[in-house]
């Protein structure tokens, strides 16, 4: 008899690449619809105001009669830019320490060491709050606080394969035949951890835009007139106890299902890339 396939029933590559695909086709749409909604579709109309969800409003509209699933799109491609910058300037300070560390071994491993245990002592929500208000908030703010916050664990796992990698045979031998630190950690170093570096972007992205819109959220990160879920998620807590409900559960709805997606690609990466369980 013929196996009947189904979504459920899918080995854990054709999971992986229909997520992943699913993934982009909503990244692209949600950047283009941020990107193209125009000022004028979130001005004010106060003939609309808190108008329920309905044909004319899929989500509703807020107080002063803006759409909410504008502002909803348009908040997401915040989040998601903020994500996505994120979490490539943490892969990269991740790749830095977590090679220069074993390489170079002594003082600058110790450090890199200690920096690690000193940024993962401190609730992450602390630091960017700092790091937000030192750089004057904003956009430039939240990536530098987030970033700076969230390449530890990565560097931790890069940092365990270098040291593995540095007692193969082939490690060994460039040593032995002058090759310098720095063309032994492009050469053979940075290949192997590739897939580590990648899984670890798309890791960090949910945590990046989790922790933007919390930040936010609490009034220390974007500002007050910018779309973003945060925002939206703050202004909407008055009007929770009078019934108003869909200001806050569409947006929040939205980013919480976007997180979880991301962080099931991720998962699904990890297991790809292992041998124990490429195969399930």
């Amino acid at each position: 008899m013929r196996k009947k396939y189904t979504l459920f029933a899918l080995g854990i590559r054709k999971k992986t690449i229909f997520s992943t695909g699913l993934f982009l086709l909503l990244f692209v749409w949600v950047m283009a619809a941020g990107i193209f909604i125009a000022e004028d579709a979130l001005m004010v109309d106060l003939e609309q105001t808190f108008s329920k969800p309905g044909m004319d409003h899929l989500f509703g509209s807020d107080w002063v009669g803006r759409d909410m699933l504008l502002r909803t799109l348009k908040g997401l491609s915040i989040s998601m830019r903020i994500g996505l910058l994120s979490s490539l300037i943490s892969a990269a300070v991740a790749v830095l320490f977590g090679i220069i560390g074993p390489v170079f071994g002594g003082a600058a491993d110790r450090c890199i060491s200690w920096l690690i245990d000193f940024v993962l002592s401190v609730p992450h929500t602390i630091i960017i709050i700092l790091i937000s208000l030192a750089c004057g908030g904003g956009l430039k703010g939240i990536v530098v606080g987030i970033a700076c916050t969230h390449w530890t664990s990565l560097t931790r796992v890069i940092r365990a394969e270098v040291l593995q990698i540095l007692h193969v045979e082939y490690t060994q031998l460039s040593r032995r035949f002058g090759k310098s630190k720095w063309y032994i950690a492009k050469e053979h170093m940075f290949p192997h951890i590739v897939p580590q570096l990648v899984v670890g972007v798309v890791l960090v992205f949910p945590h990046a835009i989790l922790h933007e819109a919390s930040i936010t959220f609490l009034g220390f990160g974007l500002p007050a007139h910018e779309p973003a879920i945060g925002v939206i998620l703050s202004e909407s807590m008055k009007y929770l106890t009078s019934g108003k409900w869909w200001l806050a559960f569409f947006p929040g709805l939205c980013l919480v299902l976007l997180s979880l997606m991301v962080d099931k690609i991720g998962n699904n990466l990890e297991k790809l890339w292992n041998p124990n369980t490429a195969h399930d």
